[in-house]
């Protein structure tokens, strides 16, 4: 509350603002400017850079959020229907749950590969030609391994030697003139890899996605949150599902009959509330004894395609 003779604060913003007649959306009249003729990928670009995205930009875009929407059974989708399944009623407690598990395992990858990238091309002026990608490459893999870090964009647990999505995503970026020095010098990344590793693995498309985006010129620090975007319609997709052909309560009864108690081996004590205390306790045993993993990939394993119904 106010006093009169008070100034009221101001809040700038350059998103939005609406009256009694009208919302204004980046400086344009929704109704009139934006409905029926800007598409959701060309103005989630326009509200993040301020800047009206090409073509070329929306059609990359596009092309990395139905990469990222769905991936099968994967811990996100597994959260979601878990929640659902204990919360019908909360589809967006089952959207957030499904969310909240977008980290540098599942997900995240896109915009670790992102900051990764752009970290290694700081401060350096860009190479001319693969070769100089290639030295570029190689310092940065020689640090990661002397940091005891892995290198985010390569390797997948399913795709050993070829993620599908990786040479679409490079194809449709050479296409539009929009293959810049993040994915360039990723691609170096998956040439010159295995003189450091000792092995070969593949550029991952998750990794691809987030140096697509960065060509774009979006923020590297923000592009965890267009792959949650992207996987958001991905939840949706398996939430509806979930209502339509329940497995919820399946996943549930696999890992509830595949329980075997251990004895607890030097717990700490937690003074929280009593299915907070629980969870905890499955989290820290999670860190021991992992089997999140056996859970998703008994999930994965066993997925059946049907064909969507009516």
């Amino acid at each position: 509350m106010t006093h009169d003779d008070e100034p009221v604060p101001t809040f700038p913003t350059s998103i939005g603002i609406s009256d009694a007649d009208t919302i204004t959306v980046l400086g344009h009249d929704l109704a009139a400017d934006l409905m029926g003729k800007v598409g959701f990928a060309e103005l989630a670009i326009w509200l993040v850079t301020q800047e009206r995205p090409t073509p070329g930009q929306v059609r990359v875009l596009e092309a990395v959020l139905v990469a990222l929407a769905d991936h099968g059974f994967t811990p996100t989708a597994i959260a979601a229907r878990l929640t659902y399944l204990s919360a019908p009623d909360s589809v967006q407690g089952a959207l957030a749950a499904g969310l909240l598990g977008g980290g540098s395992r599942f997900l995240g990858v896109t915009e670790d590969t992102a900051l990764f990238l752009a970290r290694a091309l700081a401060d350096k002026p860009v190479p001319a030609d693969d070769a100089g990608y290639d030295e570029l490459a190689l310092h940065a893999v020689r640090q990661a391994r002397a940091d005891h870090r892995f290198v985010p964009g390569l390797g997948h647990h399913l795709h050993k030697v070829l993620d599908p999505r990786t040479p679409k995503l490079l194809a449709i970026a050479d296409a539009e003139g929009l293959r810049g020095p993040h994915l360039r010098l990723l691609q170096a990344i998956g040439r010159v890899h295995p003189q450091v590793l000792g092995r070969t693995l593949p550029l991952n498309g998750a990794g691809t996605c987030g140096a697509a985006l960065a060509d774009l010129g979006l923020p590297p620090d923000l592009l965890r949150g267009f792959a949650l975007l992207a996987r958001t319609a991905g939840l949706l997709g398996h939430l509806a599902e979930e209502a339509r052909r329940p497995v919820g309560m399946d996943i549930y009864q696999t890992g509830e009959q595949g329980a075997v108690y251990l004895p607890p081996d030097l717990l700490r004590g937690f003074a929280l509330l009593a299915r907070t205390a629980g969870l905890l306790g499955h989290l820290a045993e999670e860190r021991r004894r992992p089997i999140g993993m056996d859970v998703f990939q008994t999930v994965e394993h066993h997925a059946r395609y049907v064909e969507p119904t009516s």
